[in-house]
Order: C-alpha cells, then sequence, then structure tokens
C-alpha cells in the first residue's frame, strides 16, 4: 500500500472517531434532563421521553443508514446524519416549558436519525483501509469517540445551561455539531476499486487468491451465527445500559449522603472508550469469540459483586468496569460481523445485528426499574443480569463462522489505482 493510501486510511478512521465524538451528544441527556425537571417543572417521566424516542430511533435507522452507506457511499449518508443531528438540536430550541413536541422530534426522532446514519457510516469505510488482522483496532478505535463523548459533552452542557438557559444550549449544539459531523463527513471514503489492503496477496500475483463470500443481509439472516451474534449482543447491552441507565440512583442507594455526580459518569466514559480500543485490539491477537467470553465473563463477575462497592474507591472501579466490559461489545461485534460475512455489506449487515443493541438497552433499563419499583432493591436485577451474561458466555462455545464459501479468482495485474477525492 502506497504511502498516500496509508494515509488515507487514518485520515477515514480518525474522521469516524471525530463523528462519533459529536454524535454521542445522547449522552448530555442526563444533564439536559435535570435542567427540564428543575428549571421547566417537568415530570422524570416526561423528561425520559425524548432520551427513549432516540434510542430506539438510533437503532431503527441503522438498519436502513447501513444499506444506505453500502450503495451511495459514507460521505453522503454521514453528512445527512449530520444535518439531523444539527437540525434536531436546533428544532428542540423552540420547546418551553409547556410544549414538549419540538424535543420529542428533535432531540428524539431527528437527533436519532442523526445517530444511526453517522454512526452506520463512520466504521465500514475505515475498516476497509486496513487487512482483517487490524479490523478490531480500527473498529474499536472508530467506536470510541461514542464511548468517551460524555467526557466533554456532559460537562460543556451543564456549563452552557448555567449561562444561557436551556433553549440557548440546544441552539448552540445544533450548530456547532452540524457544521462539525458535515465537515468531518466530507473526509470518509471508500477504497478504490481492486483496492488490496497491506498483508494481502500482492496485486500482479499470477495465484488464485481465496475470498471469503461477501454476504448480502438476505444471505446473512438465513445463518444460525446471525441469531447467536443477536443474542449475545443484546446480552452484553442489557447488563451495561442497565447500569449506565441506572448509575445515579444505585450509587445513591450504596452511598447514602455523597454524591459523586459527575465523577462516575466520567469513569464509566472512559472505562467504555478504552474497552471498545483494548478488546477491539486484543480480539486481533486473541479472537473474536474468545474476546467476547472473557468480556461476558468479567461483566458476570463485576455485577455480581456489585452490592459490595460501598465504598467510593470500590463504586469508581466497579463503574470502570462495566464501562469497559459494556464498550468492548460495541467494538466486537461489528468486527465480528466483518469477520463472518465480510465487508462489502457491512453497513446493513451490522445494522441488523445492531437492533439487539436498542433491545437489550430498552429492556436493560425498564426491567431494572421495574424490579427496584416492586423490591425496592437493586440486587435482583444485578442477578438478572449475570444469568444473561453467563448466557452470552456459553453461547460463545457454539458460535462459529459460517461454513466457508471461497470463490477463486486472479489477482489483476494492474496496481492499485490512486484514490479519488
Amino acid at each position: 500500500m502506497s504511502s498516500q493510501n496509508s494515509a488515507r486510511g487514518w485520515i477515514v478512521t480518525f474522521a469516524g472517531t471525530g463523528i462519533n465524538l459529536a454524535l454521542g451528544v445522547l449522552y448530555s441527556w442526563s444533564v439536559i434532563a435535570k435542567a427540564l425537571t428543575k428549571d421547566w417543572n417537568w415530570t422524570a417521566s416526561k423528561a425520559s421521553l425524548p432520551y427513549a424516542v432516540a434510542c430506539g430511533v438510533f437503532a431503527v435507522v441503522m438498519v436502513f443508514a447501513g444499506r444506505a452507506q453500502d450503495k451511495v457511499g459514507p460521505r453522503l449518508v454521514a453528512s445527512l446524519g449530520g444535518l439531523c443531528a444539527g437540525a434536531g438540536l436546533i428544532i428542540s430550541s423552540f420547546a418551553s416549558a409547556e410544549r414538549i413536541f419540538p424535543i420529542v422530534i428533535g432531540f428524539g426522532l431527528l437527533i436519532g436519525a442523526g445517530m444511526g446514519l453517522g454512526y452506520a457510516s463512520a466504521t465500514p469505510p475505515a475498516v476497509k483501509w486496513f487487512p482483517p488482522h487490524k479490523k478490531g483496532l480500527i473498529t474499536g478505535l472508530v467506536v470510541s469517540g461514542f464511548g468517551c463523548a460524555s467526557v466533554y459533552i456532559s460537562p460543556l452542557t451543564n456549563k452552557l445551561l448555567e449561562s444561557m438557559g436551556i433553549n440557548k444550549t440546544f441552539l448552540t449544539l445544533g450548530i456547532a455539531f452540524l457544521i462539525g459531523i458535515v465537515l468531518l463527513a466530507q473526509l470518509l471514503r471508500n477504497p478504490p476499486a481492486g483496492y488490496i489492503p497491506p498483508g494481502m496477496p500482492a496485486a500482479g500475483s499470477t495465484k488464485h487468491q481465496h475470498a471469503r463470500h461477501e454476504y448480502d443481509w438476505h444471505e446473512m439472516i438465513k445463518t444460525p451465527q446471525f441469531y447467536l451474534l443477536w443474542i449475545m449482543f443484546a446480552c452484553g447491552s442489557f447488563a451495561g445500559l442497565m447500569i449506565i441507565g441506572h448509575l445515579a440512583k444505585i450509587a445513591a442507594k450504596q452511598l447514602p449522603g455523597i454524591n459523586l455526580g459527575f465523577v462516575l459518569v466520567a469513569i464509566l466514559a472512559v472505562g467504555n472508550a478504552s474497552g471498545r480500543i483494548i478488546a477491539g485490539f486484543i480480539s486481533d491477537k486473541l479472537g473474536r469469540t474468545r474476546t467476547i467470553l472473557l468480556v461476558s465473563l468479567s461483566q458476570a463477575a463485576v455485577l455480581f459483586l456489585f452490592t459490595k462497592f460501598t465504598s467510593t474507591p470500590l463504586l469508581i472501579l466497579g463503574s470502570f468496569a462495566v464501562g469497559f466490559n459494556y464498550g468492548a461489545n460495541l467494538s466486537l461485534f461489528p468486527s465480528t460481523t466483518a469477520d463472518f460475512y465480510g465487508t462489502k455489506n457491512l453497513g446493513v449487515n451490522y445494522g441488523l445485528v445492531f437492533t439487539s443493541w436498542g433491545v437489550g438497552g430498552v429492556f436493560g433499563g425498564m426491567v431494572a426499574g421495574k424490579i427496584v419499583d416492586i423490591t425496592g432493591s437493586y440486587n435482583p436485577a444485578f442477578t438478572v443480569a449475570v444469568v444473561i451474561c453467563l448466557l452470552a458466555a456459553a453461547l460463545t462455545f457454539v458460535t462459529k463462522p459460517p461454513q466457508s464459501i471461497v470463490i477463486s479468482r486472479k489477482i489483476p495485474v494492474a496496481t492499485t489505482p490512486p484514490v479519488k477525492d
């Protein structure tokens, strides 16, 4: 690979990371919701509605956005995602204490759609520039942006709310993210036709290359591996998002009188981002399903012990570990999808696998909340999450790559064409 193509691959990777850093505006919602309940006297359930809508729309749009970026390329789809996200925040700025619909439409529908469009377009082009043994690392780097976003977005949003109020905060964030995402989207490129990543058989070779079959989504959903990946991803999302959605309340119960506030959110975010990068790197060396096994067992162990975390250092350590294990899934499953089904249709294929994240996230929060309402304790919820993590671990033993379908073809004599801007 020429130095020009090598540089292009890293530019695409870090552009995708930057887009995800901006799309992590979702993580500002806890700060915004607090302001809505305090300044506009919204109920907790009313303030949670836009966030719930955004998560649901995010998961659904991922499927269609993935297919779109496979067909027309990532730049256009990611640009549309930036326009939706920015417009959603700007529309939200027209809400008031009496009017919730601008925020439901803006933050819920449009930002949810923007996240789906942008997130689906960030990873696939990046992994196509690199050989298979780097898929985990590259995927981890790109998705780490979303996991790390709350480190800066939460305090930034809090500062804006204090100085500008709710409406101007929405407007300011909307303008900033619209410009930032659309500009970064222009750097996203798929490799040119005939591109061969480093480490693959060199161009000009007269030998036959055996390439794995590039599954389309119709073929993928006919394989049992798709459903195994879907269930395992749902389990990991359930356990991680259960804690993320209730962390402040869990901390209040286990450390009464101590308000850790942003500290736990930041620690969990650092763990989230670290898990995406480190697990991706480890899976390149150890294998995807083995790494999923380790992450699932680690999460089960942490959640089993979580009720014992009754001091500040232990709760900080536990929050980091939960974030790490949860974030690891967001790196491991797109990489595994690429390994099993190829990269040509990775956008739509991973979009379908990603629907499990939405299901796991919704039910994780709902089940935990219902259990606490009935029992007054999070302990049974932890037990449920432990069992679910162990189920994911057990499924790794029967999850193997689909039966290889190979095509034999001669590698063209022509050298790799230059990248076109």
